[in-house]
């Protein structure tokens, strides 16, 4: 057996950890190097391709509707007959703690009240005022809703048609050919899903790097412990060891007892602050929130600020689009795992509207806490977050009754929240680079997890928050291609599916007539003769 799975750990397995690996040691060497390139690239890619992000998002949206609300939609990921493997709650909970449950976490609070304290440009809105506080919860909103998950559907979507339907292996390169046999190690597919690891390497490490910073900004404002590279350092260690032996138990021990407990966890601290905080306000800017949401949709969609310039657009939207887009070989192929057996118009539904749906509250809650704290009560928690954005949810929970339960309780989900991104990301990984192979080899993943650990690092000690954001970017950029052209094939097939058997049933149906039809005439040839 282990010599079966030492044998699926490809050249895929080896470029790609090469890749990652050189990088991880001109980051370590010569940083400033590093991170001098990394600045330069990401502006680069922001102002070359910003429009091309914006593009490509709100089609995988109007893409994801139209499958949902078309007759595909009743198409299911398996066997006709086949049910769903996990209950609706542990799967809404593996999604939400896999997808993006640690950088709502560290947003939660950090983006409206940076919003607050900056609006966007372009809406000549002044800062701490009511009218900034309304523009700052639409667009986080915006950033958390149906765009981002968008994403991760169209590819857990298209992995978990062609695996489960039409037994395809579990890589993105047989998502975007017309056979599934034939010409299996050709160069093209291998580039395709090297850039699906690299993709996937740089999403995950981007997250890992915000709770990292996170947990670090908390233990700096409750205990006083120095933010400095020695101790994200010692984070970091101490979080690759929990994700490791979690890694270990497997999807149905580990990830699924995790993720439940994550969103446990999540509505715990959720409704304590709704039900402690100002209940009515968070709810009336939940409502007024969602409706400008709703209402914008279209504009926030498209809006760039190319006669006003400015790099609000570039900074944030961009940003998280790239960012979501990098995850999502990671998310898709996770997703496209633990929704075996559902339809295409359930899993599009239970993935683009229930997490986006509990981002939203989640914001409202921690976001509309912060607001009413700053704007009626005379706190300055938008000052501490542009002094120092990890500080945002702590800051806030410091207003509230047991702060230091609180506190505790919030590191300790954002812990949870690494470990089983993590965890999940080294199963993934170990699948890609092992010919889809849905028991991955410890040795695989073992690599995986310890490079994802090394890149991390290197990202936050080399250039902190912008190298993080520059891995996503310039990560994603070629894999939005492939995207596009995994939609195009999923068409491609769901149509042709559609209609052999749109033809099979008139045939059916043909046949069965004549044979009505001869019966009857053969009884009146009986009852004449």
């Amino acid at each position: 057996m282990n010599e079966k799975k030492n044998q699926k750990v490809n050249s895929v397995f080896w470029i790609s950890g090469l890749v990652i690996f050189i990088l991880v040691i001109w980051g370590a060497l010569v940083p400033q190097s590093f991170a001098s390139v990394a600045s330069s690239v990401y502006s680069f890619t922001t102002n070359a391709f910003g429009w091309f992000y914006l593009l490509a998002v709100i089609f995988f949206v109007l893409f994801c509707f139209y499958l949902a609300i078309s007759k595909y939609g009743k198409i299911r990921l398996g066997d006709d007959e086949e049910k769903p493997e996990y209950p609706f709650f542990t799967w809404i909970g593996m999604l939400f703690s896999a997808g993006f449950g640690v950088g709502l976490v560290f947003w939660g609070v950090a983006e409206p009240m940076t919003h607050f304290a900056n609006p966007p440009t372009g809406f000549g809105v002044e800062g701490e005022t009511e009218q900034a506080a309304k523009l700052a919860m639409r667009y986080s909103f915006f950033h958390w809703g149906i765009h981002q998950w968008s994403v991760f559907t169209v590819v857990g979507l298209v992995m978990a048609y062609f695996q489960y339907r039409k037994g395809r292996r579990s890589l993105i390169s047989e998502t975007i050919s017309s056979e599934s046999n034939g010409n299996k190690k050709s160069s093209w597919k291998k580039v395709i899903n090297i850039l699906a690891v690299i993709a996937t390497v740089m999403g995950v490490a981007t997250s890992l790097g915000f709770g990292i910073l996170q947990i670090n900004g908390g233990l700096d404002y409750m205990y006083g412990l120095p933010q400095n590279a020695m101790v994200q350092i010692g984070i970091t260690a101490i979080l690759f060891l929990l994700y490791m032996a979690s890694s270990t138990t497997g999807l149905n021990k580990g990830i699924k007892y995790l993720s439940n407990l994550n969103l446990a966890l999540a509505l715990l601290l959720m409704l304590f602050i709704l039900f402690l905080g100002p209940t009515v306000f968070i709810l009336e800017s939940f409502t007024l929130a969602l409706g400008g949401y709703i209402q914008k949709f279209i504009e926030m969609s498209f809006f760039m600020t190319p006669y006003q310039g400015g790099s609000w657009v570039k900074e944030w939207t961009v940003f998280y689009w790239a960012w979501v887009i990098a995850w999502s070989p990671f998310i898709g192929a996770f997703v496209a795992r633990v929704s075996k057996g559902r339809s295409i118009r359930e899993m599009i539904f239970g993935v683009l509207i229930v997490p986006p749906f509990i981002a939203m509250v989640w914001i409202a809650v921690f976001g509309g806490a912060a607001f009413h704290l700053d704007l009626f009560q005379g706190t300055a928690i938008a000052d501490a977050v542009n002094n120092d954005v990890t500080s945002a949810l702590f800051v806030t929970l410091e207003q509230f009754p047991l702060t230091q339960v609180l506190s505790i309780l919030s590191l300790f989900l954002i812990c949870v929240f690494l470990v089983t991104s993590a965890d999940s990301a080294t199963f993934v990984l170990g699948m890609m680079t092992s010919d889809g192979d849905l028991n991955p080899s410890l040795f695989s993943k073992l690599v995986w997890g310890t490079l994802i650990a090394a890149i991390t690092a290197v990202l936050i000690i080399s250039s902190g928050l912008q190298g993080l954001q520059t891995a996503s970017l310039v990560a994603a950029l070629p894999f939005t291609v492939i995207l596009v052209m995994m939609c195009v094939n999923l068409f491609k097939s769901l149509r042709k599916e559609v209609s052999v058997a749109e033809k099979k049933r008139e045939q059916s149906l043909l046949k069965k007539v004549t044979e009505a039809t001869k019966e009857k005439k053969d009884r009146r040839q009986k009852q004449s003769s």
